[in-house]
């Protein structure tokens, strides 16, 4: 289902002045993206983005006031699309009465913010990305280490919590345990965190729920991450056949973005703590280049055809 922001919200948010078009305050935003009709206002409406909020800095109303009255009737005729969900004046500037005029009829706000032009597209570009982008919940524990967003997933009684709980100890940081939200920003990164009524908390099978933040200070929590791996526990089974050198790197698909994947057999004896640390680790090396399980197998083919040919 496509997501989508009310004008309303916007208008909420930034304490936006509703000039014009109050009947239309209920339009939906479906795109994060932002427009400042500039050719427009110079007549050329071609490739005009409708569906985008528009916005009007000094720029574009300085020119506008250069047109002749019918030019400039024109002009806020064709900006008023159907479709235009809003239009924003920046800078606290004066709005110009064809605008009011042609927006009150077709019901498409109009509003104004004290703010500068860039400064005011910045700001609501990134609330339109964070509201407008793909969400999935995953169960399983996401946690920072040594700076990378490892999300640790498995079925139920595996361990993750417990793990989690050895990382917070080892000084590493938690964000979500149990439910992890996670929205999908325009770059195909994948962002985590907790949902607000189990923030900060763990749930530990035969102690309850703690809270992770009261405990070990505000130093062990963190409200949002980007996620760089999955980490898998799966119950060892004997008969499968697991990677012992590395070379074959798996991924998995949340939403509509690849995420590296580390599958972890878990029995008795195992420090999966100690485990996903070097995981991480072993992956920042990967990202700068060092490959220690290319390099040995590298090895490994030299020495073997340095010894058939002594042979």
């Amino acid at each position: 289902m496509a997501k989508n922001v009310k004008v309303s919200e916007l208008v909420q948010q930034f304490q936006l002045e509703v000039i014009s078009g109050e009947q239309g305050l209920k339009r939906q935003i479906t795109v994060d993206d932002l427009y400042r009709p500039g050719l427009e206002m110079a007549g050329y409406f071609e490739y005009h983005p409708h569906e985008r909020v528009q916005i009007l800095g000094k720029t574009e109303l300085a020119f506008f006031s250069m047109l002749s009255p019918e030019e400039q009737k024109d002009r806020m005729k064709r900006l008023c699309n159907d479709d235009v969900p809003c239009i924003i004046i920046t800078r606290s500037l004066e709005v110009p009465k064809q605008l009011v005029e042609v927006s009150s009829a077709r019901n498409i706000p109009v509003l104004r913010s004290s703010m500068a032009t860039t400064i005011l597209s910045s700001r609501i570009t990134g609330f339109l990305e964070r509201k407008l982008a793909p969400t999935a919940t995953i169960h399983g524990v996401l946690v920072d280490v040594y700076g990378l967003g490892m999300l640790i997933t498995g079925s139920s009684g595996i361990g993750k919590s417990e793990t989690a709980l050895e990382l917070v100890k080892r000084g590493h940081r938690l964000i979500a345990d149990d439910a992890v939200e996670i929205r999908q920003t325009s770059d195909n990164q994948l962002h985590g965190t907790a949902p607000e009524l189990i923030r900060h908390l763990l749930e530990i099978r035969g102690v309850g729920i703690i809270n992770v933040m009261t405990l070990f200070g505000a130093g062990a929590i963190r409200n949002d991450k980007r996620i760089n791996v999955v980490v898998k526990l799966e119950a060892w089974q004997q008969e499968k056949q697991y990677d012992r050198l590395g070379l074959d790197e798996e991924t998995t698909r949340i939403i509509d973005t690849d995420i590296p994947l580390v599958t972890i057999p878990v029995r008795p004896g195992r420090n999966l703590a100690v485990i996903i640390e070097v995981a991480a680790m072993n992956f920042r090396l990967k990202r700068m280049g060092y490959n220690a399980a290319l390099q040995f197998t590298t090895k490994l083919t030299e020495t073997i055809s340095e010894d058939i040919d002594l042979d």
